[in-house]
């Protein structure tokens, strides 16, 4: 009874948190382990309120052409934390960590392309749970590196509100964005930095979400990546009640290298989320994300749960 109540007088004393994207991160096999914008809200938070962000992905990796083939699992982690400074500024650092895991997301894949209808695009003809990067224009050959971290990121992301209105708010954010992997296969270092406009309308049931980002990364030796990328993405939540809602975003980048046809096309992924809210200031986010249009710049599927908590 005792915790009942201490849970209840939280729920009111504590901010609740409000509409915003789902916390996950591109899919795609190079804009997952480099800076991407991610899809935020403009809307400020309740002044000096925290909230602390986590989440976990586990996706499979299927892109085969005549210039390249990728055929392994990844796993993403991601911890961060979000604090609204003042009533304009709002700060997040942000920790992910993309690794090489079995996650056993093969058969489920193809079984789903077949249920409805969709190509396997050579999947099928290769045995299942490898972990294989075959790049031969670029001299690029790496098998079997399950268990290798891929990136080890922090990300720091400034935002400042321009405009607010009702419903509708206006922000630009910057990111500067470190990844250090020690050792491995992977080894490498990198330091991007990527800016955006964020635009957000909210209201007690809907939500509509829009990002415009730029972002300049370092080349690599190997596969060249544009210096320059640009970005877009839209996201709309709906409201059934206090605790439930669904979450439909549409995250798209550009090309993320210059010397191949495919890896030259942007990158289009569809994100279908879940969020159920608890107490109003504890939430649970399950989301799916599928690549679209081009399927061979993309991850083929991808699953999130993440767990959000403001303070």
């Amino acid at each position: 009874m005792k915790l009942f109540i201490t849970l209840i007088l939280l729920s009111i004393l504590i901010p609740s948190i409000h509409a915003a994207p789902v916390y996950t991160y591109a899919q795609s096999p190079i804009h997952s382990n480099v800076l991407s914008t991610q899809l935020r809200k403009a809307e400020p938070n309740q002044v000096g309120s925290v909230e602390f962000k986590s989440s976990y992905t586990v996706a499979s990796i299927w892109a085969h052409t005549s210039e390249y083939s990728l055929d392994y699992y990844q796993n993403q982690s991601s911890v961060a934390v979000e604090w609204q400074i003042s009533p304009i500024w709002k700060t997040d650092l942000d920790y992910r960590r993309v690794t090489a895991k079995d996650n056993g997301l093969d058969s489920f894949v193809m079984g789903f392309h077949d249920l409805f209808g969709i190509g396997q695009n050579g999947r099928d003809t290769v045995p299942e749970d490898q972990f294989s990067i075959s790049i031969p224009g670029a001299g690029v050959q790496i098998d079997d590196f399950e268990g290798e971290t891929l990136t080890s990121a922090i990300t720091y992301y400034n935002e400042v509100l321009i405009l607010s209105r009702g419903p509708s708010s206006l922000s630009a954010g910057a990111s500067l964005f470190w990844n250090n992997v020690r050792d491995g296969m992977f080894e490498r270092k990198s330091f991007e930095q990527g800016a955006q406009l964020n635009y957000s309308y909210i209201n007690a049931q809907n939500s509509v979400f829009v990002t415009l980002g730029a972002v300049h990364r370092n080349s690599d030796e190997e596969v060249t990546l544009e210096n320059r990328s640009l970005s877009w993405a839209v996201g709309y939540e709906y409201r059934f009640n206090k605790a439930h809602s669904v979450v439909i975003e549409s995250l798209n980048y550009h090309g993320w290298a210059s010397n191949d046809p495919d890896f030259s096309e942007p990158s289009n992924e569809l994100v279908l989320g879940y969020r159920y809210r608890f107490l109003q200031r504890i939430m649970f986010e399950a989301s799916m994300t599928e690549n679209m249009r081009n399927m061979d710049n993309s991850t083929d599927i991808g699953f999130t749960l993440g767990l959000r908590m403001s303070i």
